[in-house]
């Protein structure tokens, strides 16, 4: 497979909704808790956000002033890919088409040292459509990033510079709706890993999928420990 293998791991209502007020509720403690513990025992090269999810989860919205930054304009009109010499090998892969994401370090600071994210070395997914300062301003710190179309994120070329360039073998995709539905229609989510809390999710919450295609999965482990489901399914 000349692409990474692709885990879905998400927590869920009983009803398919991934993102909501319903996650703060005290009755899903115990999956939020049981969905860490996987994260941190799942081997993997990393994990694999949209701007949405690493914007509310580690950088805050903060945005640096581009205009402390050099553009980074290449001789043949083409943006070319910035990889760093001391790849780390565990990788915050944050898909930012636009170049939106502030930064304060070049890896993930988690605030309880959680393993599962904790010293993660961040890489920036983008389209070309990108503000070339932001560029620079990857580059001052030492991000790396690859180009993945013109103006949307193309998830297979994404994919296949992040086996063939950075050496992902698999990755946790533990994104919101717009970014899991773009995986699914390119049909390389491989397996999904479900978290279900007792919950149903109230109609402003948003579903595991957002404009997803059909396809079919088989499920392979289902366990319950107290109140929650641990579900696996692979793709047939």
């Amino acid at each position: 497979m000349n692409r990474p293998y692709i885990i879905c791991h998400m927590v869920t209502s009983i009803d398919g909704k991934v993102t909501g007020d319903f996650l703060f509720r005290p009755e899903c403690e115990e999956a939020t808790e049981i969905y860490y513990r996987i994260n941190r025992e799942t081997e993997s090269s990393g994990f694999i956000c949209g701007r949405v999810t690493m914007e509310g989860s580690f950088t805050g919205g903060w945005y640096p002033d581009l205009t402390k930054y050099r553009p980074i304009i290449h001789d043949t009109g083409v943006k070319m890919d910035h990889i760093v010499d001391d790849l780390s090998g565990f990788y915050a892969i944050a898909f930012d088409t636009n170049g939106k994401l502030g930064w304060k370090s070049n890896r993930i600071i988690d605030p309880d040292g959680d393993p599962g994210y904790d010293g993660a070395q961040i890489i920036e997914v983008l389209s070309e459509d990108v503000d070339e300062r932001y560029l620079g301003y990857l580059e001052d710190m030492e991000i790396p990033y690859i180009f993945a179309g013109e103006k949307t994120i193309d998830v297979e070329a994404a994919l296949f510079k992040l086996k063939n360039i950075i050496g992902c073998d698999s990755l946790l995709l533990e994104g919101g709706s717009i970014i899991n539905g773009a995986f699914e229609r390119a049909a390389v989510i491989d397996e999904l890993s479900l978290v279900v809390t007792p919950v149903i999710a109230d109609k402003d919450s948003k579903p595991l999928f957002m404009n997803a295609d059909t396809s079919d999965f088989e499920l392979t482990k289902c366990e319950k420990e107290n109140n929650t489901l641990i579900m696996n399914y692979k793709r047939k």
